[in-house]
């Protein structure tokens, strides 16, 4: 049986898969989801100009740990020590929704091995943050009821509705297995993560990011309202924002190969030309 590869980190064991030729790309899983969940099409495609670090975060997807409480500077921390140990002096770093929050505080909080950030459907934390309503705050964190409709309540978040619909005849059973494997506890405690972020965040910080930042959203969020994509251009110096169109929460999915190109090239292109003259 193949061994699956860990790092070792405070109190836990984190799962991570290696793939692709190219660049260094850390790529960091939003609520309750894990390296497993990326549109496929969207992870292959990544792969012709990257090569892909994808990290479970603590206590989930296979990854292990101590059972206490964290936040987000936690598990920015954790990714540093990924990065770190697997010998990657600069990385790229890619983050959707929580994994957004995690990824700008890397960048903030381990400046020298940032090399760029791509920021998907997230928000800066704190005060400035434009907030889902309760309903549907409280639809994402809700646990209730079968695999099924966890599965259905999810996807009606995550996308419009006519898209909704099609992702759940298509993919519906799949997304319930996989929340039927989702430990309740750990949901909780990433959920007091965010909670925590949107109390604090890193709003007031973002000037002091350097480093090339791509921002998208879609434009129907209603988890994070793409308000706050144009708070996050706007906060961090020579920042670009692409928004996608009838795009929903998990619009990466909706826009596979579109988003990635987009991101294998941002990455290619020249500092200085992301830099206002």
């Amino acid at each position: 049986m193949e061994s699956i590869p860990t790092v070792a980190v405070d109190g836990a064991q984190l799962v991570y898969r290696r793939i692709g030729k190219g660049r260094p790309l850390v790529i960091l899983n939003g609520f309750g989801a894990t390296s497993a969940d990326w549109d496929p099409a969207f992870i292959d495609r990544l792969t012709s100009s990257h090569e892909l670090i994808l990290l479970n975060n603590r206590g989930i997807g296979g990854s292990t740990d101590d059972g206490r409480p964290f936040d987000i500077a936690k598990l920015a921390a954790d990714a540093a020590r990924v990065i770190e140990t697997l010998g990657i002096e600069h990385a790229s770093v890619m983050g959707w929704s929580m994994g957004g929050f995690i990824a700008q505080a890397l960048a903030l909080n381990y400046a020298d091995r940032v090399d760029k950030l791509v920021l998907l459907s997230t928000d800066p934390g704190g005060i400035e943050a434009d907030l889902a309503s309760p309903d549907v705050w409280s639809g994402l964190i809700d646990t209730s009821g079968t695999s099924n409709e966890q599965a259905r309540r999810l996807l009606f978040l995550l996308f419009p509705n006519d898209v909704a619909e099609s992702f759940y005849r298509e993919f519906g059973e799949m997304v319930a297995a996989a929340r039927a494997q989702l430990p309740v506890e750990l949901l909780n405690r990433q959920s007091a993560a965010m909670d925590a972020w949107h109390r604090n965040g890193v709003a007031s910080q973002l000037r002091e990011i350097s480093v090339p930042v791509l921002i998208a959203t879609g434009t129907e969020d209603i988890v994070i309202p793409p308000s706050n994509g144009l708070k996050l251009v706007n906060a961090i110096p020579g920042a670009w924002l692409a928004q996608f169109p009838h795009g929903g929460h998990a619009f990466v999915a909706q826009y596979p190969r579109a988003l990635a190109d987009l991101i294998n090239s941002f990455p290619a292109l020249d500092s200085s030309a992301l830099r206002p003259v």
